[in-house]
């Protein structure tokens, strides 16, 4: 076992290993499960297939953090309401639980559009980059971050956002306008506004610690998980219910039923892929969290890890499944990404050498 302290680099590389691997194979479950019944795939409706792997990659998680208590969280701050002593941190930690309710089902949704898999995953991963940016600047004005944004990282954002570019330029293919398209936008400005809620919570939680203050990235994201699963499930069931509740009506709708009334045939390996996203929260979470580093920092080696674990899926598939092979654009992206990962290397130095002379970072590897 690769012995690695935290906040060190080697437990950075563990971290995006780990992300990696599993993110590989969500993107394979994805395109396998939403692949053509006429080659032998199961054909599974981007919603039918949003419900199964919620439903695996949840349970999975607050398996964990029930088994691990991950649920008790050491506050720096306890607060007494009526009686009842509980941590400060729940007022904003339950929030990002419920903003991360709306990032599962609105990532999927994005699949049900008439653009590419990857079109749609690098707009998401694109918007989370230019987010965790943005989220710094907000953090220093505010005097709740004192690190400094390293020119590596801010180049680093460019290239990164050059990456994105050039697979947003194919959202137009099959005639497709994404900005015309009023379920489009609004399923990307959901998302958007929630992941921009997530990570300014996350940092405020990881930045307002006073030196020496307990702050368990586990203990965040299992009451995080615990208020997620809340959520989905208390919004399934008005979903479900608003035929009846609301006259609600519409493809989506119809689909998210059928996948409980009359489920697929191949519903049960629905829920057994979603484990691996479910896994994937888990290198996500910590990734973004990343002790000593800034939020541009972590969004972009969250991001970029996943946009690379694309890529690697699509070879897979290709050469085990027979799909396609990918697209010129998408070495383009690949070769510009790692010109990122390249300024996001020095950044690390630089970094580990300003936490170790500040004593934040002791003899790690």
């Amino acid at each position: 076992m690769w012995r690695t302290a935290e906040g060190s680099t080697g437990r950075l590389i563990q971290l995006c290993i780990g992300y990696f691997l599993f993110y590989v194979v969500t993107g394979l479950a994805v395109k396998y499960f939403l692949g053509d019944p006429e080659a032998g795939f199961p054909g599974m409706a981007g919603v039918e297939y949003l419900v199964y792997s919620t439903i695996g990659g949840s349970t999975l998680a607050v398996a964990v953090v029930l088994v691990l208590r991950w649920f008790r969280l050491r506050s720096v701050r306890p607060i007494t309401v009526g009686g009842v002593t509980f941590p400060s941190e729940f007022l904003y930690i339950i929030p990002s639980g419920v903003c991360t309710a709306v990032v599962i089902p609105t990532t999927t949704l994005m699949y049900t559009l008439p653009i590419s898999v990857m079109v749609a995953m690098v707009i998401m991963r694109g918007s989370v980059i230019v987010i965790s940016r943005v989220v710094d600047a907000i953090q220093i004005a505010q005097g709740l971050l004192r690190k400094k944004v390293y020119w590596q990282e801010n180049v680093a954002v460019l290239f990164a956002i050059a990456a994105v570019s050039v697979h947003v330029f194919a959202a137009r293919e099959g005639g497709f306008d994404f900005l015309r398209s009023r379920a489009a936008v609004s399923i990307l400005g959901s998302y958007v506004a929630a992941y921009s809620i997530r990570i300014y919570i996350m940092n405020y939680y990881k930045n307002t610690a006073g030196k020496g203050a307990p702050r368990d990235n586990r203990m965040f994201f299992g009451v995080e998980q615990i208020a997620a699963c809340v959520t989905l499930i208390l919004g399934g069931l008005v979903v479900f219910h608003s035929p009846r509740l609301f006259g609600w009506s519409g493809q989506v709708i119809d689909l998210y039923r059928g996948a409980f009334l009359t489920p697929h045939p191949d519903w049960t390996g629905g829920i057994l892929s979603g484990t691996a996203f479910g896994i994937v929260a888990f290198f996500s979470v910590f990734l973004f969290m990343f002790k000593g580093r800034t939020a541009t920092f972590a969004g972009l080696v969250n991001r970029l890890t996943s946009l690379i674990a694309g890529t690697t899926a699509t070879l897979v598939f290709h050469y085990g499944f027979g799909g396609r092979f990918p697209r010129p654009r998408d070495w383009v992206s690949l070769g510009l990404i790692l010109v990122a990962i390249a300024f996001l290397t020095l950044s690390e130095r630089r970094r580990v050498a300003e936490l170790r002379a500040t004593h934040e970072l002791e003899n790690a590897r």
